[in-house]
């Protein structure tokens, strides 16, 4: 019996449509916790609340602790199936906002016609919620296919900063055997159909400092040479490496040095990030940039005195390019949108999510998450020009009837499935 079908679609919907209310009211009560990244007991009481949202499927509870102490932990859920087919479907438990930031911006869960506002509606419960619904509904028109499988749902604590224990956890999991993973990252719906994301850009982050001599400015300028003019240097040679055409981005967003404006700047320091598509690009850029450690530009006037540059790569998130795992799932999504009647369209983004981390390891898919706005931000202004996060509510039925159709093809078409079904 196959359930990839219209009369499965048609079921999903009504199934959904009716349940609607409830998702709603489980998403209020996840952006209700205050789940900061640096607040490690809302992040793991959000994980206990996951937790019991999805225990009646069927699945058992394990807690990582972050690496960073500082964090709260990991939550992976487990579900055994009786064949080698694993589905792994990935969120994160952390948001961007304090609670004092929630507070001074009034930045509460609150519905606004067709809009649910608050902190993490779109990044990322609401992604947490629409997995919910796309296995209830797999649960509810297809039980065979959904038993069949092992599923293996991770949450990330620390997704929002930089932290990369997650990604270690994610491919231990995952990794061998056949697989697939599902992220669940905000998705877009527009009038040209649903965007699902198939690459992300890697990044590096670097910390530079400089070494001048400090000197009166007024009476001994010559003999003083500047740390600032020396790192700015430094960061014009890196941003320079910015390629539109290659999709390369270098870019220095903090800069400081000296101290008082009588004295020439003995020291000064910038942190920047870059970031690429290619992964030959990538590393090509990072090798020009490194090269810049020990560069000096900078010298007093009177000659006895250069500056002295450090270069540094703090951390590195390997890049997602196109590659044939990741377009073999999107051919699912693309299958189940020509039986209901929807466009998917493949896009590229130069934000990171953990598929990084994971797509060389299992075939990895992005952007199944709500559509909505705002993300990373809890501001909001009597004119409109500030608006704060939120996610689109009619959006959830559609985008969970789209996954849950793309997974039930993805099962039906697995040897491995298939053999114990």
């Amino acid at each position: 019996m196959t359930y990839f079908k219209s009369e499965t679609g048609v079921k999903i919907r009504a199934y959904l449509e009716a349940h609607l209310p409830r998702y709603m009211d489980m998403l209020r009560q996840m952006v209700e916790i205050n789940s900061y990244t640096r607040n490690p007991n809302g992040v793991n009481r959000l994980g206990g609340y996951t937790d019991g949202a999805f225990s009646d499927l069927g699945f058992s509870a394990e807690r990582v602790q972050s690496v960073n102490p500082e964090f709260g932990s990991h939550l992976v859920l487990t579900r055994k199936g009786p064949h080698a087919f694993t589905l792994g479907c990935v969120s994160h438990l952390d948001t961007v906002y304090s609670s004092e930031e929630e507070e001074s911006n009034d930045f509460r869960w609150r519905v606004r016609k067709d809009r649910a506002y608050g902190p993490g509606t779109v990044d990322i419960k609401g992604g947490t919620v629409m997995m919910r619904m796309v296995l209830e509904a797999i649960r509810h028109a297809a039980p065979p296919l959904f038993e069949g499988p092992s599923w293996v749902l991770l949450f990330d604590a620390s997704e929002e900063t930089e932290s990369d224990d997650f990604g270690t956890l994610c491919r231990e999991r995952l990794g061998g055997g056949e697989a697939a993973c599902l992220v669940f990252e905000a998705g877009v719906i527009r009038k040209s159909g649903y965007y699902l994301v198939a690459s992300r850009k890697g990044k590096a982050d670097f910390r530079i400092t400089s070494h001048g001599k400090g000197a009166h400015s007024g009476v001994a300028h010559r003999r003083g040479a500047s740390a600032i003019v020396q790192i700015g240097d430094v960061i014009r040679k890196m941003e320079g490496l910015t390629d539109y055409g290659r999709n390369l981005t270098v870019n220095v967003g903090i800069v400081w040095g000296g101290s008082v404006v009588n004295r020439v700047p003995q020291y000064a320091e910038a942190y920047a990030e870059m970031r690429a598509f290619s992964p030959d690009v990538f590393e090509a850029a990072l090798n020009e940039i490194l090269k810049l450690n020990s560069y000096s530009s900078v010298s007093s006037a009177d000659g006895k005195f250069s500056c002295s540059t450090s270069v540094e790569m703090v951390r590195r998130v390997p890049a997602w390019p196109e590659n044939p795992g990741s377009a073999g799932l999107l051919e699912f999504w693309h299958r189940a949108g020509e039986l209901l009647g929807v466009e998917v369209v493949l896009e590229s983004r130069g934000g990171l999510s953990d598929g990084n981390f994971t797509w060389d390891r299992v075939p990895t898919i992005d952007g199944l998450g709500p559509s909505g706005g705002n993300p990373h931000c809890s501001e909001q202004s009597p004119d409109g020009s500030k608006e704060q996060e939120y996610a689109t509510i009619s959006s959830f039925v559609p985008k969970a009837l789209l996954n849950a159709m793309a997974v039930i093809r993805m099962i039906e078409s697995s040897p491995a499935a298939l053999k114990s079904i």
